[in-house]
């Protein structure tokens, strides 16, 4: 169906319109091979085969994702192999390795792409930055995507509470005539609420702005800066972890996620409307520069060569824990995880 989402009119597919019952009979033949057991691999194969889809998760043996996809109940030698032999088996691929991994593993990945299979992906960078990654698959094959809008965790866990978290879905190459039904009918059985039309450049870009920007990138360096402020006149660090980062995400954003910003607005004491409608102006104005020049570090294909450079090295894992333990031990989030345990359902 099309919505209006401002003055814009999108395509948007509902559970109503595409039910999991129709999305069953459209994926009744294929097996959907999960490759990758990491970040989105768990809660898609669990979330399809939780909703009656032939689901097999392929993964190197002897690794920790081998031993986590045990203990989530998959099967070794009937819903559990070795990579090649879940390529093999699978009519789906569900490419949900890291950019990197991918990059590593595309020769492995592509002999297995034989006429009328699908290729999938929940994220638009390989192919996307195609002349970077070399992922180029056959012609002959449906090349899709389903992009959940939130984390592997965060799709797991709104599913088993019998919510949807929505997802973006792409079509890059339709070998088949199947592609549009194949894609629409992965994303309601991966759990998604409701489905909105992308391509994969659009869905990548915007991907790579929203984690360097508000979504992690741009929030953390906020809180922050606020948290070093308070901290610098003489608050303590309760009382700074408390007023930047606790009220936001314990009080104050499931209200803008429940109603919208203006309600939050309108539900909050006078002093703290007029303060806010007064500064979310300033905050625009000083950040929306450092936003364009994002975009265009994206745009360029920039921010892809420094992911591809950065996590195809040797010692990334040693070098990114290094720089988590950074955040880790700061005295802010030091703060937060004594405040995280002061919570009334925490004792």
């Amino acid at each position: 169906m099309k919505l209006k989402f401002g003055n814009v009119e999108e395509n948007v597919v509902t559970r109503e319109e595409f039910p999991l019952e129709k999305a069953r009979e459209v994926l009744k033949d294929e097996v959907i091979a999960v490759i990758g057991y990491g970040v989105q691999g768990p809660g898609q194969a669990l979330n399809l085969r939780d909703n009656g889809f032939k689901v097999i998760v392929g993964q190197r043996s002897g690794s920790k994702t081998w031993d986590k996809a045990i203990a989530d109940g998959w099967v070794p030698g009937e819903t559990l192999f070795e990579i090649e032999e879940a390529c093999s088996r699978g009519t789906i691929l569900q490419f949900l390795l890291s950019d990197a991994g991918q990059i590593a593993l595309w020769p492995t990945v592509k002999k297995y792409l034989t006429p009328g299979k699908a290729l999938y992906f929940s994220h638009g960078f390989g192919i996307t930055y195609k002349e970077k990654t070399g992922i180029i698959p056959p012609a002959d094959v449906d090349v899709i995507l389903v992009a959940p809008k939130g984390s592997g965790t965060s799709l797991r866990r709104m599913f088993v509470e019998g919510r949807g978290l929505n997802s973006s879905y792409a079509i890059f190459q339709d070998g088949t005539g199947k592609a549009k039904d194949r894609v629409v009918a992965l994303g309601i059985g991966v759990g998604s609420g409701y489905l909105f039309e992308t391509d994969f450049y659009r869905e990548v870009t915007s991907d790579l702005t929203g984690e360097r920007g508000t979504l992690m990138g741009a929030i953390q360096g906020i809180f922050a800066a606020q948290y070093e402020v308070l901290r610098a006149n003489g608050h303590t660090p309760s009382e700074a972890f408390n007023e930047t980062v606790e009220e936001l995400t314990q009080s104050l954003m499931p209200l803008v996620a429940e109603n919208g910003m203006d309600w939050m607005y309108a539900n909050c004491s006078t002093t703290a409307q007029r303060g806010a409608l007064d500064w979310w102006k300033p905050f625009r104005d000083a950040t929306k520069p450092v936003f364009e020049a994002l975009y265009q570090s994206v745009k360029s294909g920039t921010e892809a060569q420094k992911s591809i450079d950065s996590n195809s090295k040797p010692d990334y894992r040693e070098k990114l824990e290094a720089e988590l333990a950074q955040l880790r031990d700061s005295e802010m989030w030091q703060a937060g995880a004594v405040v995280r345990k002061l919570r009334p359902e925490n004792n």
